[in-house]
């Protein structure tokens, strides 16, 4: 519905007249798209079809801004503007022409970019090749150097297929170094991975493939035995299935909405690593009085070996704690310990109740201020070894010995993919063995709980 504003030249009195532009018949005669240069025609012709079966004005200028996204998305120009005018030939009819504008992207771009992981932080020097082939492809070849000894190599090359910016088919190429000193060791991964990501009319899915060269090494001299028995080399080859349903209003400080996260991983497919793996994470967010937030958030795993005389190897076990997950201990400080090395278990479950407030006073508000947010909170959780012989007495015992703390600090949001928290944290209940950190609490990240 559109609305025109009139004056008479003679009694300066203002008209209204109304206008559905759903009713205005429209018929687009011609398609004009001017600044290609690299970009293929076909991918192209596919884009605007759906303009052409307009069949009112209104279809018409929702279809054009739609298509203008879907070029966007598909990396295949930089800007892109549109003009909507009546046919020249025969003014006077319903045709009419659109024509895009396009501004395609550089051929080749780099820079050098600051990434965040849990607790960790890294340089990334990267070189793009956007809309490579013409047709959306993206080759991307990236250099990290974290803050903790990490470094790592990787080359990626992602398609669109069938021209849909939504379905991404990406191989790469890829080694990484990393060292993980609460266990006591380092190690280098050289892998290959495929990679196929679709929506559904449920969720987001990715379907990944990894095959994976692992060298690990014993990090100092007082690394214990039973972390030193398993250095050496390995090779694991994996698929994973990775289920996402996010309806959160915000992926770092949300004020309603729910997240599901399922993952499924089996590891069997040649090398001489076997296990099969399930995880999920499930959180839920609902406004209170006074701009609160109540944050509900629960998490758990469980993997198995698929040879009975196997042990799952230390770099495929679940880890816990972190000023991020379980607050109140250290990073992968929850578990089984000796001589000080984390070594994992094979299920956790973890759970946290979150109340988000403003900053009292609410300074900055409307500015910075807006970035921060105060938060109590209780979080709970365990880690151990599950006997499938026992099902009922490992489960048992996994929800009696469990560990839980509470506290309260300041959140603040690092743009809208990272979060950093300070807290002071009260461990509860702890066990033989945990690496507890107690009082304040620094944490940076991707991931929360």
């Amino acid at each position: 519905m559109g609305t025109v504003y009139a004056k008479s030249p003679e009694k300066q009195q203002q008209v209204e007249e109304d206008f559905d532009f759903d009713k205005i018949p429209a018929k687009v005669q011609r398609i004009i798209v001017e600044g290609l240069n690299r970009t293929k025609d076909d991918i192209i012709i596919k884009q605007v079809q759906p303009i052409l079966q307009s069949s009112t004005f209104q279809q018409m200028v929702q279809s054009s801004h739609e298509v203008k996204m879907r070029m966007e998305r598909l990396g295949l120009f930089r800007r892109v503007g549109i003009f909507i005018d009546t046919c020249k030939d025969d003014p006077a009819c319903d045709c009419y022409e659109v024509t895009f504008e396009v501004k395609e992207l550089r051929p080749v771009s780099g820079g050098i970019n600051t990434l965040i992981g849990n607790n960790d932080a890294s340089l990334l020097f990267g070189l793009k090749l956007p809309n490579a082939l013409g047709r959306g492809e993206r080759v991307n070849i990236e250099y990290t150097h974290g803050t903790k000894q990490t470094r790592g190599y990787s080359v990626s090359f992602t398609k669109p297929v069938n021209g849909n910016p939504d379905v991404l088919l990406t191989g790469g190429l890829y080694q990484y170094h990393g060292s993980y000193p609460w266990s006591g060791y380092k190690e280098t991964d050289r892998g290959v991975e495929l990679d196929l990501t679709f929506p559904t009319f449920l969720g987001s899915h990715s379907l990944r493939w990894d095959g994976i060269w692992r060298d690990l090494r014993a990090l100092s001299r007082t690394t214990s035995f039973a972390v030193r028995e398993q250095a050496g080399h390995s090779l694991k080859s994996s698929i994973k299935h990775i289920f996402v349903r996010d309806m959160r209003d915000d992926t770092i400080l949300p004020t309603t909405g729910s997240v599901l996260r399922l993952i499924q991983e089996y590891a069997g497919l040649g090398g001489n690593v076997e296990f099969s793996k399930q995880e999920f994470e499930l959180q839920f967010n609902r406004s209170l009085f006074c701009n609160a937030v109540l944050q509900l958030s629960l998490a758990g795993g469980v993997m198995r070996t698929l040879r009975a005389k196997d042990e799952i190897r230390i770099n495929d076990r679940f880890f816990l704690g972190g000023p991020l997950t379980l607050r109140g201990f250290n990073l992968k400080g929850v578990g089984p310990h000796i001589d000080g090395n984390a070594l994992g278990a094979e299920a956790y479950w973890l759970c946290a109740a979150h109340v988000y407030t403003a900053l009292p006073f609410r300074p900055g508000k409307g500015g910075f201020g807006d970035l921060f947010r105060t938060h109590f909170f209780v979080n709970a959780g365990n880690l151990g070894n599950i006997n499938f012989n026992n099902l009922r007495g490992s489960i048992q015992e996994m929800g009696v010995q469990y560990r839980w703390a509470c506290g309260g600090g300041i959140v603040l949001r690092l743009g809208r993919v990272a979060r950093m928290e300070l807290n002071y944290v009260v461990p509860m209940a702890v066990q033989q063995g945990d690496s507890v950190n107690p009082g304040l609490q620094f944490g940076i990240g991707l991931s929360f709980l």
